[in-house]
C-alpha cells in the first residue's frame, strides 16, 4: 500500500494543525495505521496506532490527551488531529502501516509515506 502524509506547516505553541494519511488506491480495511515523528539527531518516535479492524487506539504518553488519531467514513484516509503543540513536537511526521496489527514498533511497519514537517515555535 502507498502512503502520502500531508497537512504539516509552521504553527505557534498552544495551536493547533491536523495531518492526514491516505492510501493511493486502496482503503486501509485490515490494516493498523501508525504515526511517528522523528526530530533531527534524534530517533524515529512512536505517537499513536489505530486499528481499522478493532477502532482501537493507543497513544504515546507524550502526545495522550493533546493528540487524536481517527478515520474517515469511506476508510481512505486517517487523521491525526494535534491540540496544544509544543515546541519539543517540532519533527517530520509519519504515517505508516502494516497487516501485523496495533503496535508501537516502527520494525512492524513495512509501509511508510514521506514525512510531513511540523515547526512549533515558541
Amino acid at each position: 500500500v502507498q502512503l502520502q502524509a500531508f497537512g504539516g506547516g509552521l504553527v505557534q505553541a498552544g495551536g493547533s494543525l491536523r495531518l492526514s494519511c491516505a492510501a493511493s488506491g486502496r482503503t486501509f480495511s485490515g490494516y493498523a495505521l501508525g504515526w511517528f515523528r522523528q526530530a533531527p539527531g534524534k530517533e524515529r518516535e512512536f505517537i499513536t496506532a489505530f486499528s481499522w479492524s478493532s477502532g482501537s487506539t493507543y497513544y504515546s504518553d507524550s502526545v495522550k490527551g493533546r493528540f487524536t488519531s481517527f478515520r474517515d467514513n469511506a476508510k481512505t484516509t486517517v487523521y491525526l488531529q494535534m491540540n496544544s503543540l509544543k515546541p519539543e513536537d517540532t519533527a517530520v511526521y509519519y504515517c505508516a502501516a502494516t497487516t501485523k496489527g496495533i503496535s508501537s514498533n516502527k520494525e512492524a511497519y513495512p509501509y511508510w509515506g514521506r514525512g510531513t514537517q511540523v515547526t512549533v515555535s515558541s
